[in-house]
């Protein structure tokens, strides 16, 4: 198994983190990971994206240019990594914040209101966790479990309510489906 995914949004979004904790989940499950982060303008509004692999070989690069797997959470996003996708490849939008629909036919998408989940949960600020939720559920990429157990690692100063909202947003997340 290898799963080379691109997770990109504006700063403030929790596309680093989230990528962060996919890696970790990665580890508590024995699989060889790598993350690497790329910035936009370093504070929030600014575009940041992440690249992760999950792999059970050894992972040859840290960089994804041709991802199986991009989530993205706002509309540059959208324009800037559903190109880059393998053909068979899976696009996970934020249909909360991007209005524009995918143009490509070679592709599966899962249109995930991430903001909209959040919000029903109580705060916007899980969007990026629904997001996880659903690349988690539709890849297999790593499992909730994994992504729960992580979350106090990657996250030490939580409040066990708030990582526990974190796994009501993951579950519902995974929820998701795609066309």
């Amino acid at each position: 198994m290898y799963q080379g995914i691109r997770m990109s949004g504006f700063g403030g979004q929790g596309v680093i983190s989230a990528g962060i904790l996919l890696a970790q989940a990665g580890l508590l499950e024995g699989k060889n990971v790598s993350w690497f982060p790329a910035y936009g303008a370093e504070m929030r509004g600014g575009t940041a994206n992440c690249s992760v692999v999950v792999a059970d070989d050894e992972v040859s690069s840290p960089i994804v240019s041709r991802p199986d797997t991009a989530v993205v959470l706002n509309e540059p996003s959208l324009a800037k990594f559903e190109p880059m996708l393998k053909p068979g490849g899976l696009l996970i939008v934020n249909s909360s914040l991007v209005n524009t629909k995918p143009k490509r036919t070679d592709i599966r998408v899962a249109l995930v209101p991430c903001n909209a989940i959040a919000q029903e949960l109580g705060t916007i600020k899980i969007a990026n966790m629904v997001a996880l939720g659903a690349l988690a559920g539709l890849t297999g990429a790593v499992s909730i479990e994994a992504i729960a157990k992580a979350l106090p690692k990657v996250f030490k100063r939580a409040k066990p309510e708030i990582l526990e909202l974190n796994v009501k947003a993951l579950k519902k997340g995974a929820e998701a489906k795609a066309e």
